[in-house]
């Protein structure tokens, strides 16, 4: 005797086909990214957000620390990565291997954090601002400029710490 599949046999009749489906994004809108926050004093529009210039900070040789906003300037708002940013005027050559020249404004997150290899605004001895790439060495904390020009300099740990690290930069012609 042969034994037919039950959805051929006659005494069960048809059965009616129901697929798994499992569904997928394509062809859909992504969700948005989701927006840096901005703070009610900042002033934005439709193009950026308003971030707040510091002052000036040495690409080269430090200078004071400048802690007060001149003015402020509109970023992209994805420029901006979450948390507080502002912005600094650049004086100096140090950085111009990793294309920051003089007269660019950099972004900063404000933070007191930084990776091996980020580029930072350091504060050495609470007076000296410089924008210099961050690495450790050992014990000590290595301010490396980004022109052969400049010598990396050496610091313990207690002598240098971390204001905020690049994460955009704006230069006009």
């Amino acid at each position: 005797m042969i034994k037919l599949p039950e959805s051929l046999s006659p005494a069960l009749g048809p059965k009616k086909f129901s697929p798994s489906v499992i569904e997928g994004s394509l062809g859909k809108k992504p969700p948005e990214p989701a927006k840096p926050q901005r703070s009610a004093s900042n002033d934005d529009d439709a193009n950026g957000i308003s971030v707040p210039v510091m002052g000036r900070i040495a690409a080269g040789v430090p200078i004071s620390a400048i802690q007060h906003p001149t003015h402020s300037i509109t970023v992209p708002p994805d420029m901006l990565t979450g948390g507080e940013h502002y912005a600094l005027e650049v004086r100096g050559d140090s950085m111009i291997e990793a294309g920051i020249f003089d007269g660019d404004t950099v972004v900063i997150r404000d933070g007191s954090t930084a990776n091996p290899g980020d580029i930072v605004v350091a504060l050495v001895d609470d007076e000296e601002a410089t924008l210099k790439r961050f690495r450790r060495k050992g014990a000590s904390i290595a301010l490396e400029a980004a022109n052969p020009a400049y010598e990396t300099r050496f610091f313990p740990p207690h002598r240098v710490k971390v204001q905020g690290r690049l994460v955009g930069l704006i230069r006009k012609y």
